[in-house]
């Protein structure tokens, strides 16, 4: 798959709109890749499923589960062309997930991909509507995916169209931020850091806020053990090239960093 021809036919003649097939197809019967579409489930009469993609890494009997998830906002396409990018990344380079068992989410939205809005096509901002009874039948989708899931680790893939650099949001476990902030170190080579003392509204600090919008995918409340939570951010006026090396650099550091830290415990 390469990513520029990949993001220059995304949109089919017909309608304008993105393909969702036209992203999916090159990532279908990869070796040692499990490929599903969750649903179906109706969005104002058709029908549309969430593709997910299934990888377990060598040495992986007791394996690390981590869920990595992209464009539950259908206009932030660098999210989603990431995690095709790592997982074809992961399928040549299968050492990147020794001791893991991953999951992967491209397409969370697949209307407001299509269309390349923020919102889903019934007009929601999906990522507001997690844990709080939601009717959207991607978020209910998903929040099953997270109980079932049992992740050690979440990764969100974003855009944000006021910053000029990279940023993270971190929760969860008190580990979280000696992932994320080695992720958004190696990231900065692609792209530059958000270094500023107010980010999207929150207090910030070298990049990270600790604190975070209310209803976005998060693992379920009061989880045991407790996950770490990482949500990773570009600026989407950067390059799209840019954005998707950045975050594919972001996410190998984070798998990097996390096993060396397990690993770390177990011989304490």
């Amino acid at each position: 798959m390469h990513l520029e021809s990949s993001a220059n036919n995304q949109r089919t003649v017909e309608s304008g709109r993105r393909s969702i097939q036209g992203f999916v197809e090159p990532l279908l019967n990869l070796p040692n890749t499990q490929a599903d579409f969750l649903g179906p489930f109706d969005v104002l009469g058709q029908n549309y499923h969430l593709p997910r993609f299934t990888l377990s890494g060598p040495n992986s009997t007791d394996p690390i589960r981590i869920g990595l998830f992209g464009a539950i906002h259908g206009d932030e396409v660098a999210g989603a062309l990431a995690l095709a990018q790592f997982l074809l990344d992961l399928v040549r380079e299968p050492q990147l997930a020794e001791n893991f068992f991953l999951q992967i989410y491209p397409l969370c939205n697949p209307t407001g991909y299509e269309d390349n809005t923020r919102y889903s096509r019934r007009g929601k901002d999906l990522n507001r509507e997690f844990w709080s009874g939601s009717a959207e039948p991607e978020v209910r989708l998903l929040e099953q995916e997270l109980i079932a899931g049992h992740f050690s680790g979440i990764v969100q893939l974003h855009a944000d169209d006021t910053s000029e650099g990279l940023y993270g949001f971190v929760r969860g476990h008190t580990l979280t931020e000696n992932l994320l902030r080695p992720a958004l170190r190696e990231a900065s080579r692609i792209l530059p850091r958000n270094c500023n003392a107010t980010i999207d509204g929150f207090a910030a600090r070298d990049g990270i806020i600790y604190d975070h919008y209310q209803g976005v995918l998060a693992a379920p409340a009061r989880m045991e053990p407790l996950p770490f939570e990482i949500i990773l951010e570009t600026p989407h006026l950067a390059p799209l090239e840019h954005q998707v090396e950045a975050l594919v650099i972001a996410m190998r550091t984070i798998l990097n960093e996390y096993r060396r830290l397990v690993a770390f415990a177990a011989n304490i």
